[in-house]
């Protein structure tokens, strides 16, 4: 079956709709604004780009209030969320003190690193790239850890959990 294609002009609303049937992890980003306070926020934009070197990419809006941060940051930190983080999702997608009162603690170049996440890769930028009203941060990865468990999704504009597939 063929769908339709869309015709101009192009509708921004049902565009993100039509992101959002792709399903995405949930991380929460995290680095040090220039006067050294712990920042960071929800995103789903996070991905692999190389396994030599090692490298990830993740976007920023322009227009967040934690651009002027992550823009002058020399290093990020990905912290990708189980399941069970929906809550720290939420505080970290919400306007506001994301840190007060939370425990976390302390990686690499005083990268921020949260506590029970399925990851962290501590980055230092590698580029950084025009991406329309976004910018793409490209990090190589200075160190990872991992565990076991189970991630929180995100999906057609809410949050989803993985179901196992024991394939076809």
């Amino acid at each position: 079956m063929t769908l339709p294609m869309r015709s101009q002009p192009f509708d921004t609303r049902d565009f993100r709709r039509a992101l959002g049937q792709f399903a995405t992890g949930v991380c929460i980003v995290t680095a040090r604004d220039q006067a050294g306070h712990p920042t960071g926020l929800t995103v789903n934009s996070f991905a692999s780009v190389s396994l030599e070197p090692p490298l990830v990419l993740w976007s920023l809006a322009r227009s967040s209030s934690v651009f002027a941060a992550f823009d002058a940051a020399p290093h990020f930190a990905v912290n990708v969320l189980a399941a069970d983080q929906l809550d720290l999702s939420n505080r970290f997608a919400s306007p506001g003190e994301r840190f007060t009162g939370l425990e976390w603690e302390e990686g690499h170049h005083g990268l921020p690193l949260l506590r029970g996440c399925l990851a962290n890769f501590e980055c230092t930028v590698a580029a950084r790239h025009e991406g329309g009203d976004h910018i793409i941060f490209i990090g190589e990865v200075a160190r990872y850890d991992a565990r076991p468990g189970e991630p929180l999704l995100y999906s057609g504009g809410r949050y989803a959990l993985a179901t196992p597939h024991d394939g076809l």
